[in-house]
């Protein structure tokens, strides 16, 4: 049986060709991922919250392959309504289908928060005006942001599209002594073949949207697995 250490249920944008496919890479053996997609094209605030209010569907759906938990797969589409939107959407989605639920905000706030993180630097693929929702967010979060940068992407398909160098290279432009660590923002933005790297050059933990979304979704299945090249927080928590 597929699955027999747990199943989860991942729900994404319809326009994510990343998230999916990086959570495959690095599954434990008898940890099995089934999707579920929900409509989004582009990357702004008003198709966001529309696309909030269609994962009920996606849920129900998951819910009939008997999976152990929802994971809410989007970034910005579990913070765009302010600081408690993600335990909103996730709530929302309990109630509907009587599962945990785990978004990625929530994941990355857990993951930050763990690894001792109080003042962080923030790139992402999006716009400014999403830049600046994600930094309200995290500060409501009790997070310091020292700086956060994106590439004013509105299309996810060319979201999905960038190489993890981009990433790499628009925090070695932004790193600063003062940081305590790392994030890089999208469950669109393809980065698991850099967190390791990154924490060798720089010597501060990385979290990314998908990296924390899988470590979170694993820590609710009671699965303890080291994964030591997707960083300090899979090695030491």
């Amino acid at each position: 049986m597929y699955g027999w250490r747990g199943r989860i249920g991942l729900i994404v944008p319809s326009s994510n060709t990343t998230m999916e496919m990086e959570l495959h890479s690095a599954l434990p053996e008898g940890v099995s991922l089934h999707t579920a997609r929900m409509p989004l094209k582009n990357v702004t605030e008003e198709e966001l919250l529309a696309m909030s209010g269609l994962a009920l569907e996606s849920a129900r759906l998951l819910k009939d392959a008997d999976v152990d938990l929802i994971l809410y797969g989007c970034t910005s589409g579990s913070f765009i309504g302010g600081g408690e939107f993600d335990k909103e959407v996730s709530m929302k989605i309990e109630n509907k289908v009587k599962l945990p639920v785990v978004t990625t905000s929530t994941a990355i706030v857990e993951a930050l928060k763990i690894l001792d993180a109080q003042q962080i630097l923030v790139v992402t693929p999006y716009t400014d005006e999403i830049n600046q929702r994600e930094r309200e967010f995290l500060e409501a979060n009790e997070l310091e942001v020292i700086d956060i940068r994106g590439l004013g992407i509105v299309d996810n398909t060319k979201i999905g599209r960038l190489e993890p160098y981009e990433a790499y290279r628009m925090i070695k432009a932004l790193f600063t002594d003062e940081a305590d660590a790392v994030f890089i923002s999208c469950t669109n933005f393809r980065t698991f073949e850099i967190i390791e790297l990154l924490e060798d050059d720089f010597g501060i933990p990385v979290v990314t949207s998908n990296q924390a979304s899988l470590w979170l979704a694993l820590r609710e299945l009671d699965v303890g697995e080291k994964i030591p090249w997707l960083g300090r927080l899979f090695v030491e928590y």
